[in-house]
């Protein structure tokens, strides 16, 4: 049988947020199995969520003063550790974007304007959140074959699936992502559909 966790209460999270080093710490402790759930459900393996999940307690520590309602922790919490996962992935993408042959610094290939950077990040926020939106298991073989640059095999072994299976979850995941990049971000004017 699961063990069910409750969040911290309002009282406790109160005096946490009015600086009782003992509240916060309770508060945090607390709040640590839900947030690893959320991590686990969001992030593409055990260890992005394991990261994810700390950097999200880290950051409830720093700013719990700034939370509005003592009410909406668990969806603040959800928040931060989205946030994290997509960071990841960011990470993740902009290493793979950069090659492994692409210099560092100042010698590296001529700067791309403004306009062009604020582009690509969009274009990244776009793809991070659309492969964010994957269910779980497309999610973390997508990430660990075409992200990761994992073999087939490994990946297959790490998830403890038939080559067949993964292969089969891949091609579920890039069609799901394809489709949900081929949709516009906005509609046009004038366009009937929302």
């Amino acid at each position: 049988m699961k063990q069910r966790f409750a969040w911290p209460d309002d009282r406790l999270i109160k005096a946490a947020q009015d600086g009782d080093v003992t509240s916060l710490t309770t508060v945090v402790m607390e709040s640590q199995p839900h947030v690893r759930r959320f991590a686990l459900s969001l992030c593409s393996s055990p260890q992005d969520a394991e990261d994810a999940a700390q950097e999200a307690l880290i950051i409830l520590y720093r700013k719990i003063g700034t939370l509005r309602a003592t009410g909406a922790l668990a969806s603040w919490m959800f928040r931060i550790v989205r946030n994290e996962c997509l960071r990841q992935v960011r990470l993740l993408v902009s290493r793979n974007d950069a090659g492994p042959d692409a210099p560092d610094g100042p010698d590296g290939p001529a700067e791309m304007s403004a306009e062009e950077a604020v582009l690509r990040g969009l274009e990244a926020e776009r793809i991070a959140a659309a492969v964010s939106a994957l269910p779980r298991d497309q999610r973390q073989v997508l990430i660990m074959r075409d992200v990761q640059g994992l073999p087939g095999k490994a990946v297959a072994d790490a998830l403890g699936l038939s080559t067949a299976a993964m292969k089969s979850r891949l091609h579920r995941a890039r069609a799901t992502l394809r489709l949900s990049l081929a949709q516009p971000t906005h509609p046009a004017a004038g366009d009937p559909r929302p």
